[in-house]
């Protein structure tokens, strides 16, 4: 900290040494910089405000039936652009500024600096614009600010009916290309069915359901086949005797014996009242029934013995009936058997398709997918056609928007710029700055050993002995009068100052 204070103080006493040439710097510096701001162009400045009313009652009532121009967006686009070249160039065509331009350098560089000087603003919450330049030329101001203005509204309003008409042709020729594409699906799709008839759904049902109506009437078939011949093996039996046929019935109720039916009568009269007495497993009782079955078989054996030596039986009509019954029984089972082959054979081959319907039913839901995704589209383009038509004829028929000129641009009367005093005080402060460095400079190039210590820290060499300065009376006096001049002279750079900002006050 202390070898900081004593270079300070060095440092001081070098400035100090060397204050006259630090004051001619400062007033060089001042003088020139003072001059540079005098001669600097007055800036002139002027801001145009608009408000755009965007809110309008078809907005709501056209919402459902076409798509609403978002004029908000619209102006906020139109806002954002309004600094493109070839509106900047419009706008120098407009003021004349381009007649000055000579060469294409020269024209770019007015184009440049003509939208480095714009400067376009807007609201966060409502719908006011401003738009600001600024130049040396008040009226020049005013009309750039003007054109910016009339271009802005002029293209915020601006009839969207040549972009309708092209949108509306736009989607004519997409109307006509998916009509093109619709008539190649449906065709294509002719011919795919034409191909594969065999393989594709019919009647609804896909190959799976054909497959298994197929196996069901093939098994319905048989079973049928099953009935007929054995409804036909039924009456070969009857006719062949080995069931009883005609008025013969089998049971031993049936059959008339009056011998031995009164027998019968008279034994199971006399196993009644037995069963009374005895039970079941009673000998007597064993006995009666075993005499009763021997009887019912004996008068089965005689009625067989009786029709069989009945010399008219093959010559009935009960035989004659059940050989027509077996013809047609014949009959039936033959066409139940073609049918049965018939269904075998569609069934084998439905079967031998089994693994070609896969991928044809694939191929058809490809080409189907295509089709009703066409259609869609096509369908879908002939609404927004309509829909385009109708929204062009609202962009260009309806107002929209609504534009309220808040502050016209007017030829400002006072220059904005530039600020003068603060640029006259940053030279007065950077002269100030300028010459303490300056002497600062002149001190470090031309050093001085101002004490026995910075000469011993400088040299390395032990100092024997110092000899102090005695001044006289005159030239106490000639240092004053040098410290007065020197007071003089910077009182003087502060009345520059002064008399720089009253200047400035008075243009």
């Amino acid at each position: 900290m202390e070898e900081l204070i004593t270079q300070l103080v060095s440092s001081l006493k070098g400035i100090w040494k060397y204050r006259w040439a630090a004051m001619s710097v400062m007033w060089l510096v001042a003088v020139l910089g003072w001059t540079k701001v005098a001669l600097l162009p007055d800036d002139y400045q002027t801001t145009a405000r608009v408000f755009v009313d965007t809110q309008s009652i078809l907005k709501p009532l056209l919402a459902g039936m076409t798509s609403v121009p978002n004029v908000e967006q619209q102006v906020s686009i139109m806002s954002r652009t309004l600094l493109s070249r070839p509106n900047v160039e419009r706008v120098m065509r407009m003021v004349d500024l381009d007649v000055n331009a000579r060469t294409p350098r020269e024209q770019q560089r007015q184009l440049d600096e003509l939208m480095g000087k714009i400067r376009i603003g807007g609201t966060a919450n409502y719908d006011i614009y401003t738009i600001t330049y600024s130049n040396s030329n008040p009226r020049l101001v005013r009309d750039v600010v003007q054109s910016l203005l009339t271009i802005f509204v002029e293209g915020s309003l601006k009839g969207k009916t040549s972009e309708t008409r092209k949108a509306v042709q736009f989607i004519d020729d997409q109307i006509k290309a998916y009509e093109d594409k619709l008539v190649a699906a449906e065709n294509s799709v002719m011919e795919f069915r034409r191909r594969h008839t065999g393989l594709l759904p019919r009647g609804g049902a896909d190959f799976s359901s054909q497959l298994q109506q197929a196996a069901d009437q093939l098994s319905a078939a048989r079973l049928e086949l099953v009935e007929a011949q054995q409804a036909r093996n039924a009456i070969a039996g009857q006719i062949s005797g080995d069931e009883p046929i005609l008025s013969v019935d089998p049971h031993p109720a049936s059959i008339d014996n009056p011998e031995l039916d009164g027998r019968i009568a008279a034994l199971n009269k006399n196993l009644d009242a037995m069963l009374l007495q005895f039970t079941e497993l009673h000998p007597d009782i064993v006995a009666a029934r075993r005499l009763v079955a021997q009887l019912e078989a004996r008068k089965v054996e005689e009625s067989k013995l009786r029709a069989a030596s009945d010399p008219g039986r093959n010559y009935s009509p009960m035989l004659q009936q059940l050989k027509v019954a077996q013809t047609e029984a014949e009959a039936r089972v033959a066409a139940i058997g073609a049918r049965v082959q018939e269904y075998e054979a569609r069934h084998q081959r439905l079967l031998a398709q089994v693994h070609a319907v896969p991928e044809v039913e694939s191929q058809l839901a490809q080409l189907n997918r295509d089709y009703l995704i066409n259609k869609e589209n096509y369908e879908k383009l002939i609404g927004r056609r309509e829909a385009a038509k109708l929204s062009g004829d609202l962009s260009s028929t309806t107002d929209m928007m609504t534009f309220k000129i808040i502050d016209p641009p007017t030829v400002p009367l006072t220059p904005n710029g530039p600020n003068r005093p603060l640029l006259s005080t940053l030279v007065l402060g950077g002269a100030l700055l300028t010459g303490i460095a300056a002497a600062l400079l002149i001190s470090q190039v031309r050093p001085t050993f101002l004490t026995p210590g910075e000469l011993r820290a400088r040299t390395g060499l032990s100092v024997l002995g110092t000899v102090s300065m005695n001044w006289t009376e005159r030239e106490k006096i000639k240092r004053k009068r040098a410290n007065v001049a020197f007071g003089a002279a910077l009182a003087s750079v502060l009345v520059a100052y002064g008399a720089v900002l009253a200047g400035t006050a008075l243009r």
